[in-house]
């Protein structure tokens, strides 16, 4: 059901890729079933190991894929159907994606003006215009005006990024997509680039879904976080709950690989593994998405539902 405080709401959406030829045919669900939603001026983190389906959850949701199924409606506008100009112009106007490789998302031919203000110009704005644009971008994103006429090569990876950032929001968006915007940086640099996305969403009052697989940034930067697993949401809840009330066992799995900043409590540091076969007994009830508590929803049985309710 619509809520009025979502900006995104994502229904049951599948994204399959099919490859081979005739009779030896193969399907990668690499997103199945997933629903969840974003609200007004939150940040919301999406999380799970390389291949989980995050990235492309991401990229169907902007149209760089056309969903297989499903629905997903932005501001309570449908925007998974059919793509032609008009759906095309309004997702320009309101979706931006900051890419994961600073480097590959940069057109090496074209100067840093080109490049951030390239949107400003498809829309007809003149030269000059343009020009303040994007020094005043440049500015906000902690770059000068004298690194407009440069070109990506001369900059370093964080510089690159920055640049990145700058050229999704000239466009002035509602929504931006974040796809691990600090994963190819370095810790330092990481910490720079997350408190310029803070600065920006406070002043701009932006929307942000966070693609990641950095749990201890996603809990410092995210409101709300859900936590993806070959293709199926697992887990959505807020920061707070997630990290201290962890239920579904790859969540835990998960929480439990971050690394710990004391050498102490380090040495003694315990994995989990998930292995779904021994933690799931699914061969009389069919698992789905449940709330265990307000805003707490979990991926399971009917049985694992009230074991997790007498966990909390």
């Amino acid at each position: 059901m619509s809520d009025s405080r979502n900006i995104l709401e994502v229904e049951h959406l599948c994204q399959y890729f099919t490859s081979g030829h005739r009779g030896n045919r193969m399907t990668v669900k690499a997103v199945d079933d997933v629903s969840f939603s974003v609200r007004h001026a939150e940040t919301f983190g999406l999380v799970g190991e390389s291949g989980c389906g995050k990235t492309t959850t991401g990229r169907t949701i902007i149209r760089l894929y056309d969903p297989t199924s499903g629905t997903v409606r932005f501001d309570g506008k449908l925007i998974s159907g059919k793509m032609n100009r008009e759906l095309s112009t309004y997702l320009s106007q309101n979706m931006a994606m900051i890419f994961q490789d600073p480097i590959e998302s940069l057109n090496p031919h074209m100067t840093i003006e080109e490049i951030i203000g390239e949107g400003l110009r498809l829309r007809g704005m003149d030269r000059q215009r343009v020009h303040q644009a994007v020094i005043e971008m440049l500015h906000k994103v902690g770059l000068t005006e004298e690194h407009a006429t440069r070109y990506p090569h001369e900059f370093s990876g964080g510089q690159r990024q920055r640049i990145g950032i700058a050229r999704a929001m000239i466009l002035k968006p509602r929504l931006i997509i974040a796809d691990e915007p600090v994963s190819a940086l370095d810790v330092s640099i990481q910490a720079q680039v997350i408190n310029l996305l803070n600065d920006l969403k406070e002043e701009m009052g932006l929307t942000i879904l966070f693609i990641a697989h950095n749990l201890s940034v996603v809990k410092y930067f995210s409101d709300r976080i859900g936590v993806m697993y070959y293709g199926k949401m697992v887990e959505i809840a807020t920061s707070r709950q997630l990290y201290e009330h962890p239920l579904h066992p790859y969540t835990r799995a998960l929480l439990s690989a971050i690394p710990q900043p004391n050498p102490l409590t380090e040495r003694h540091r315990k994995r989990i593994d998930y292995v779904p076969e021994r933690d799931h007994d699914y061969s009389h009830e069919q698992p789905e998405m449940r709330e265990i508590e307000p805003e707490h929803f979990v991926y399971c049985s009917e049985s694992e539902f009230e074991r997790y309710r007498q966990e909390l």
